[in-house]
């Protein structure tokens, strides 16, 4: 479906005008100055209309070959960008992307979820396919799309411009909002999508919001527990794979993806920028931290915390994460060394 984005972009702005809302400098000549950009795209997509921001060394392969026509980056790294690229040299890359995103996004920082009148609890310009049931008590907002088939229980809210396919469920007081839902998804009760990622760029002088402009793509097949919640992109868009099943109280960040039919059991905690593979399973309370990968088929057991990239089909367990085996035995041997008091009862050692 060609849609039509949830943000609207100001731009384009010149890279001086960029500079001057940053707090960068632009490394070039007047030409360089009056180039244009007209938005804000990650090192990966970014063509040569974009800005976009380098500040992590484990993306500097994506800052060598990347086509963005400007670049916020530190000082130490300004030459590392490709000829093409103009470096536009920031103290703070991630507190002057922010900035960016502030002017390219101004909307960005307030949420449109209903916008509906004082007594209509549907919006005159949404879409709603006969065969949709709307139960009381819940609110569609402008430009939404509803299939056929699909029940809205009450008290929903289903925000501007999200789209939701055929024979879905949306239970009831759940919110969705700058999202694309597919066929056959059953969110349960009290389920959040689409708010804003958890996005800050820290400094001693205070913690400044980094707008999110992406969206949630949740495809056929997917359910989500009660009380779940899947944060929005910052740039990129959050996926939940065809088929995945999600437990309640799980806690997903800002540009996860994840694959086909995984399972995400109860309370688990997946930081932002973290990649799953098809048919990853991870057992209830355990988490991953931001930018990693998790292959295809691994499993990460209940209360076990991987730090680093996973191989296909790996089977891991405790914090730091490390292969089940390994970790069993490191269980069985401080299980022996506790055990060396003499083979007295419980009760008597220490005695």
């Amino acid at each position: 479906m060609n849609h039509p984005g949830f943000f609207k972009n100001a731009g384009p702005f010149t890279l001086a005008e960029v500079a001057q809302a940053t707090q960068s400098e632009v490394k070039g000549d007047d030409a360089a100055k009056a180039r244009t950009v007209i938005g804000v795209q990650p090192l990966s997509e970014a063509s040569p209309q974009h800005l976009s921001f380098f500040d992590n060394r484990k993306y500097l392969p994506q800052l060598l070959t990347t086509s963005a026509g400007a670049c916020l980056i530190a000082a130490q790294f300004a030459e590392r960008a490709p000829a093409g690229t103009v470096a536009l040299v920031a103290k703070s890359p991630y507190r002057s992307f922010a900035l960016a995103l502030a002017l390219f996004y101004p909307e960005a920082m307030r949420t449109k979820s209903s916008l509906v009148g004082e007594t209509e609890r549907i919006s005159p310009s949404a879409l709603i396919e006969d065969g949709a049931e709307i139960e009381p008590g819940a609110v569609i907002g402008p430009e939404a799309r509803i299939g056929r088939g699909t029940r809205i229980a009450a008290g929903a809210v289903i925000g501007y411009r999200v789209s939701i396919g055929r024979d879905s469920y949306i239970g009831p007081a759940a919110s969705v909002v700058h999202a694309l839902i597919g066929d056959r998804v059953i969110l349960h009760a009290g389920v959040r999508i689409g708010q804003d990622g958890f996005g800050f760029a820290m400094g001693k002088d205070g913690h400044l919001k980094v707008p999110q402009v992406g969206r949630v793509i949740i495809q056929d097949d997917v359910e989500i527990g009660a009380n779940s919640t899947v944060d929005r992109g910052a740039l990129k868009d959050t996926i939940i794979g065809e088929g995945t099943k999600i437990d309640n109280l799980v806690q997903i960040g800002h540009n996860v993806v994840i694959g086909r039919h995984c399972v995400i059991v109860g309370q688990v905690g997946i930081s932002g920028s973290t990649e799953l593979g098809d048919h990853v399973v991870m057992g209830g309370q355990s988490g991953a931290v931001g930018h990693i990968k998790i292959g295809n088929g691994a499993q990460i057991a209940g209360g076990s915390h991987p730090k680093n990239d996973v191989p296909p089909g790996a089977v891991l367990a405790g914090t730091p994460a490390r292969p089940f085996k390994q970790w069993a035995r490191e269980v069985a041997a401080v299980t022996r060394l506790a055990r060396r008091d003499g083979g007295r009862p419980d009760d008597e050692a220490g005695t």
